[in-house]
């Protein structure tokens, strides 16, 4: 039977901006200006889709054409999309990209954390393998009350949680020791992060601090590979560090999440439940077939949206 993965949080268009020199006040600048479906849960969902899982994504959207094609885009990947419309404008976010690929973000979250618990039906999450959740599902209610219930109910049912960091400055608006305690809310099974977002939650000496909020961690690092930390049987702290390939990309905007993808689903294949202690060929493996995952998401061309 193919994994199932369900996501909760965001499904927002991605306005992609890629100056062709420095940008200066009082004047134009060109710049390369593109279009695309994004959202950290929606990007996720469809890696794994690509994947040939069965994914499923539950997010709030406006009452606004933008929903219908972002929808539209998604469904089109072989997700599985279920979203819950509120009164004001779906989220969007403008993509200032680098000349090495690396990005910042402006966001306008619309109505994105409006999702209410009660809006989620309790089919939406049979079945479910595992459960995803980007810590911005997990920092404003109503959405982040509907994401601990929903980890409680997948996890009631022997599924896996994951938690993305996803962001280290809307993590990290209260502090260090509310973030993880917010992540640590959740009990995820899984915790993914870049070092940057994990330095700032744990510092940069006290990676295995992150064990005290998932028994497995990943640490992203991206063309340095990434380092993979677990609790062993005995309570032992291990960890694996797995290299990748280095590739040259334009712009790396959804390479982590679709990471994410293809290491959820190769541990759901492997087997892998909460309840037995992972194993380090098991781990290695689910890595690689992140940076798969990532990589094949970098090589192939991105589709645009007709606005």
């Amino acid at each position: 039977m193919r994994p199932r993965l369900v996501t909760i949080g965001d499904l927002a268009l991605d306005v992609i901006v890629r100056p062709d020199a420095r940008t200066a006040s009082g004047t134009d600048v060109p710049a390369e200006i593109r279009f695309r479906a994004g959202g950290s849960a929606a990007n996720t969902a469809r890696a794994f889709a690509g994947l040939g899982g069965a994914a499923t994504f539950i997010g709030a959207v406006g009452d606004d054409r933008l929903a219908e094609l972002l929808k539209a885009a998604l469904r089109s990947a072989g997700v599985t999309v279920h979203l819950v419309r509120a009164h004001g404008p779906t989220a969007r976010l403008i993509v200032s990209l680098a000349a090495d690929g690396e990005r910042s973000f402006l966001t306008d979250r619309g109505v994105a954390d409006s999702l209410s618990w009660s809006a989620i039906k309790p089919a939406w999450l049979s079945r479910a393998d595992a459960l995803h959740l980007p810590a911005y599902s997990l920092l404003t209610a109503p959405l982040s009350d509907a994401a601990l219930q929903a980890a409680r109910r997948v996890h009631a049912a022997g599924g896996l949680v994951s938690v993305d960091l996803a962001s280290r400055r809307p993590l990290l608006t209260g502090g260090p020791a509310a973030a993880r305690a917010v992540v640590a809310a959740a009990g995820a099974d899984v915790l993914f992060a870049n070092r940057d977002e994990a330095a700032a939650l744990v510092g940069t000496r006290g990676l295995r601090r992150l064990l005290e909020l998932a028994p497995i961690a990943v640490v992203k690092a991206g063309a340095d590979g990434c380092v993979v930390l677990w609790t062993g049987a005995a309570r032992e702290v291990l960890q694996i560090e797995v290299a990748t390939r280095r590739i040259v990309a334009a712009d790396t905007t959804g390479a982590g999440d679709a990471f994410d993808a293809g290491f959820l689903f190769a541990l759901i294949s492997a087997g892998w439940g909460a309840a037995a202690p992972p194993r380090a060929g098991v781990l290695r493996r689910a890595a690689l077939a992140g940076q798969r995952a990532a990589a094949a998401f970098l090589l192939r061309p991105r589709a645009d949206l007709a606005l």
